[in-house]
């Protein structure tokens, strides 16, 4: 891939997953040159390695657009994160650095303390939560993935780890769930300093499991921006 065509997958890629273009919306060739400051090769070719990865849809003749997920693909896809995040959490266990251990206590704080923010009288809300939550979350999740040493793995991961970030599921959550998911974090991290690879296998899967069934309402229908 060329450094245009690079380029404009970083960035429209970005925009997707920050909710600059919703679930469904086209993406016009002529809006995303002048965004990317590239021409229109670069932006096909980022657009179909976007189309590989399931962000987009491209339909000859009527191009591309954002991804919309359905609820059965959303449960499918969370089956597959519990299976590929949980082995990644087992090799994580006994070859993760103390470094990112400590990175790792560093973002459940962050996630922890958006969450009373938003709680909190002078909290800015559901904005100000997926503001911070959103970015320290995937990080979290990105140094457990980096910290396994798969790029097979990290490769199967990037598949579906991402793609329910662009349906803003963090909305879906009620208070109960998103403290379970802190406990969580806190657990992952307790089975890292531990070294123990059975318990972080299994407090990731039940972490991933977990969010499936925040996020997977029955009878809701097909997926929508929150």
């Amino acid at each position: 891939m060329s450094t245009a065509s690079a380029r404009a997958y970083d960035l429209i890629r970005s925009l997707i997953l920050e909710g600059r273009f919703a679930p469904g919306e086209r993406l016009k060739e002529e809006e995303l040159t002048d965004l990317c400051g590239v021409s229109r090769t670069p932006v096909r070719e980022g657009l179909r390695r976007l189309a590989i990865e399931g962000l987009v849809v491209v339909t000859p003749h009527q191009g591309a657009q954002v991804a919309a997920i359905g609820e059965g693909e959303l449960a499918e896809i969370y089956a597959l994160r519990a299976m590929i995040e949980g082995h990644a959490a087992g090799r994580a266990a006994v070859l993760i650095g103390d470094d990112d251990i400590a990175k790792l206590k560093a973002l459940a704080s962050e996630m922890e303390a958006a969450v009373a923010a938003a709680n909190s009288d002078l909290g800015g809300g559901a904005a100000e939560l997926n503001a911070r939550f959103t970015p320290a979350n995937s990080e979290f999740h990105r140094i457990i993935l980096d910290a396994a040493m798969s790029p097979r793995l990290a490769a199967m991961a990037a598949l579906v780890v991402e793609i329910p970030l662009i349906l803003r599921t963090l909305a879906r959550y009620s208070d109960a769930e998103l403290m379970r998911s802190l406990q969580h974090h806190r657990e992952l991290i307790a089975a890292f300093e531990a070294r123990d690879e059975d318990w972080a296998r299994s407090v990731m899967r039940s972490h991933v499991l977990a969010a499936s069934h925040a996020v997977v309402r029955p009878g809701v229908g097909r997926v929508q921006p929150d």
